[in-house]
């Protein structure tokens, strides 16, 4: 069977795109958000082919962007800024949240107060019923945050390995027993329970680098890399 697709819009970028994510969920909007080398999330509006918002706040360029699979205007970014920011689109007036790895305590770190990761942050996901949010960052952690107020759950996943220089595409389980996150790590793929922070397992099979991952509703991660696709299987 083929396919005879066509171009329906171009939306040309002053800078190189890193990520970019359409709602699953979205029945009152088409945006798409995209992330770019520089430091304001850019809403493109399918509907009528224009770069309808820009979000600013971040100082340095975006490196993931993901939309709540619960709320459709809810908009998670993240960037080399240290920062992890929830938006609701709708609204003129800033971010609703800057996530805080230290939960107000700055204390403790005053230089990385207002901080998600103390490096780039350059993943995130939210869980499967968009209640919680993770992060990875480059300082080799992974955060677990209350999606409606931004609390960091403080779940201890130990070392999260993460060299990616750009954005880390990383996945979580939707309908298993227990819930998961799958993290691309060198040409393996780490497993870990979502609230437990335990890592279960590695999945292996490639030669290079995995770029991404996705978990199909068949209970198999599809994973993507500079070798073919592989599909694993997920109990």
């Amino acid at each position: 069977m083929s396919f005879d697709y066509q171009t329906a819009d171009v939306f040309n970028f002053e800078e190189t795109v890193y990520s970019h994510h359409m709602s699953p969920v979205a029945t009152k909007h088409c945006l798409v958000a995209v992330g770019t080398r520089g430091p304001k999330v850019q809403l493109c509006d399918l509907k009528s082919g224009s770069c309808s918002h820009i979000l600013q706040g971040h100082r340095q360029e975006i490196l993931a962007v993901s939309w709540s699979p619960r709320y459709e205007y809810i908009l998670a970014t993240a960037s080399a800024d240290s920062k992890a920011k929830l938006w609701d689109v709708r609204r003129a007036s800033g971010c609703l949240i800057t996530l805080d790895q230290h939960n107000g305590k700055k204390s403790q770190a005053v230089e990385s107060a207002n901080t998600a990761h103390n490096g780039k942050v350059n993943g995130l996901c939210f869980t499967s019923d968009g209640l919680h949010l993770l992060t990875v960052g480059t300082d080799n952690r992974m955060r677990l945050w209350n999606s409606s107020n931004g609390e960091n759950t403080l779940v201890n996943y130990g070392k999260v390995c993460n060299d990616s220089r750009k954005g880390l595409k990383f996945t979580v389980s939707c309908g298993c027993s227990s819930e998961f996150v799958f993290v691309p790590y060198g040409s393996t793929i780490a497993v870990y329970t979502i609230y437990s922070g335990e890592q279960i397992t590695m999945l292996k099979g490639h030669y290079k680098s995995v770029d991404c991952c996705v978990f199909q509703s068949n209970f198999q991660v599809q994973t993507f890399s500079r070798t073919p696709s592989r599909l694993a299987a997920v109990h």
